[in-house]
C-alpha cells in the first residue's frame, strides 16, 4: 500500500482540476518534444532524453505534492483506505476505483 494520506471521493475530485491542468500541460510539452521523433532518437540524443526525463519527473513531483500516487505516465491514484480512486489522462473526471489487489486492470466505474 502507498502513502499515508487517505482521500474521500469528494476530496480527490476537488484536486482534479489541478491534476488535469498540470497533466495536460506536461503531456502537451512532451508531445512537442517528441514530435517527429521515435525511440531511436531518444537513444541517440542524450540531451533529448534528459529533457524528457526532466519533464516527466517534474510532473511526478507535482502530482506527489498534491497528494496523489503516481502509478504510471499520466496515471494517478488516490488512496481511500480500501483501494484507489483512479484517473488516467485524458479522462474527463475521477470516475473509477480499484482495489489494492486488482490494480488498474480491475478498475470499475464509480456509481
Amino acid at each position: 500500500m502507498s502513502g499515508e494520506k487517505r482521500w474521500t471521493l469528494e476530496g480527490a475530485r476537488a484536486v482534479m482540476p489541478d491534476v488535469q491542468d498540470r497533466t495536460q500541460r506536461a503531456a502537451r510539452a512532451l508531445e512537442g518534444l517528441l514530435e517527429g521523433r521515435d525511440e531511436e532518437d531518444l537513444r541517440k540524443d542524450p540531451q533529448l532524453r534528459e529533457r524528457v526525463d526532466a519533464l516527466v519527473n517534474r510532473w511526478v513531483r507535482e502530482m506527489e505534492a498534491l497528494g496523489a500516487d503516481v502509478k504510471g505516465l499520466w496515471l494517478v491514484d488516490f488512496d481511500n483506505g480500501s483501494g484507489y480512486y483512479c484517473w488516467q489522462y485524458p479522462e474527463d473526471g475521477l470516475d473509477h476505483f480499484h482495489t489494492y489487489e486488482e490494480g488498474f486492470a480491475g478498475r470499475i466505474r464509480i456509481q
